[in-house]
């Protein structure tokens, strides 16, 4: 199964911690939305987009890709970390539906948060993507393939 995962990881890193956890383990492609603005995904079986919470969304940056480059009708799953709530996927399941995409799947762990007020506190979620975190991300991502 040919699988690639579209991301966006700034900051702390929390992101990306736990797609090298995955990438380790399992042939899949990385494309970091930073470094690549344009991928043609049509040959991949399932593509995962992951990202941290910014403003309460998936980065502009991996929804402009994903409205951008997402071809229709393909298996998609979602890797998010949050410092403070979960469940900010609506925008990026948005664009999944309007390509025809079929979700079938979404992670969410804890990141360590330094932005805006939580700075001066000294962050939230310290410590997170923990290694309970990143265990659950490659049986969730273990989980995806074997389907």
């Amino acid at each position: 199964m040919k699988v690639a995962i579209v991301y966006y990881s700034q900051h702390h890193g929390n992101t990306k911690k736990l797609l090298d956890a995955i990438k380790e383990l399992y042939d899949v492609k990385l494309i970091n939305v930073v470094e690549c603005k344009k991928e043609d995904l049509s040959d991949y079986d399932v593509i995962g987009f992951a990202s941290g919470t910014y403003f309460g969304k998936f980065s502009e940056k991996v929804l402009d890709f994903a409205k951008n480059n997402l071809p229709s009708k393909k298996q998609v799953f979602l890797i998010n970390t949050y410092g403070v709530k979960a469940n900010y996927t609506k925008e990026i399941e948005q664009i999944i539906t309007e390509k025809s995409c079929r979700l079938i799947g979404t992670y969410r762990c804890k990141g360590f948060d330094t932005f805006g007020p939580f700075k001066l506190i000294g962050g939230i979620a310290k410590g997170h993507p923990n290694e309970s975190d990143v265990k659950g991300a490659i049986e969730f991502f273990r989980r995806i393939v074997e389907k």
